[in-house]
């Protein structure tokens, strides 16, 4: 079931229920990506959660005029999510890259959020923030966005790194969930320009508020030597109830790459519905 909450700067925000019973857990995506990516991972954990993925503001498919789309803009679509759920009490969350920051932004920017976070290597840069035309940016405007069907698409993602290493079902989900229809054949839902102005917006406050996060985080780190990847180690470290655990064998897409191994750490770290508060 799918929902659209009213957020700021006249944004409707799409929130999917994938099912479960019990306490809350919210998957927060990575830029370019949507909730439905995480589909899978999220079945996985209905046993014990129920579960919801949000479409942040440009992504998927949340209704989003023509913005900056700005990160705190990303944390008020979180917390209009919680404010609609009428959430009154901690929960779990799963951030992935940018949904990292998001969730962490969320507790800062209201805090009794977060009782737990998963976060596979969070965009929460410990120096100076520089954007604008930086190179992810001047990548996702190259980026293909049309292709004459989803077949097409997963043709040649399957066919060429990152995409080539990733779950097929999760691929699956994010083609068919991650383009719309169009005359002629499919478009990306987060278009080029969209995920540029995303990659254009990193914030830079974060990191010296880590802190103030008191409750138990995980934070994964992959091998691929990339920078979200040094950060993850800095980020756990310098959380007062910190974890690293490390990915080596897999990079920054490393939930799509092996999400069982995701699932079974997320449970671990959740526990069962009868450890959390209702």
């Amino acid at each position: 079931m799918t929902v659209l909450v009213p957020s700021t700067d006249g944004v409707q925000v799409a929130v999917h229920d994938f099912g479960g019973s019990g306490p809350l857990l919210v998957v927060l995506h990575a830029t370019g990506m949507h909730a439905h990516c995480y589909r899978k991972i999220a079945d996985g954990l209905t046993h014990v959660r129920r579960v919801i993925g949000i479409d942040l503001r440009g992504h998927g498919d949340s209704v989003t005029p023509d913005l900056d789309l700005a990160w705190t803009g990303m944390v008020d679509d979180c917390s209009a999510v919680l404010d609609h759920l009428e959430v009154d009490e901690p929960v779990d969350f799963v951030g992935h890259s940018m949904g990292g920051c998001t969730a962490v932004g969320t507790e800062l920017a209201r805090p009794g959020s977060l009782r737990t976070a998963w976060l596979f290597e969070p965009i929460i840069w410990p120096g100076p923030v520089r954007n604008h035309d930086n190179f992810m940016a001047t990548a996702a405007r190259a980026r293909r966005a049309t292709f004459d069907s989803f077949e097409a698409v997963l043709e040649r993602y399957a066919s060429r790194p990152p995409f080539d290493a990733v779950d097929n079902e999760m691929l699956e989900d994010y083609v068919r969930f991650g383009f719309r229809e169009i005359d002629g054949g499919v478009t990306l839902k987060c278009d080029p320009e969209n995920e540029a102005k995303v990659f254009s917006n990193v914030r830079g406050d974060i990191f010296p508020q880590l802190d103030q996060l008191t409750m138990p985080i995980t934070v994964v780190g992959s091998g691929d030597g990339r920078p979200p990847a040094d950060v993850a180690r800095q980020v756990a470290a310098a959380l007062p109830n910190g974890t690293l655990s490390e990915w080596n064998d897999l990079t920054h897409f490393g939930p799509f790459e092996n999400p069982d191994r995701a699932i079974a750490e997320i449970g671990e770290l959740i526990g069962p519905a009868e450890d959390s508060p209702r």
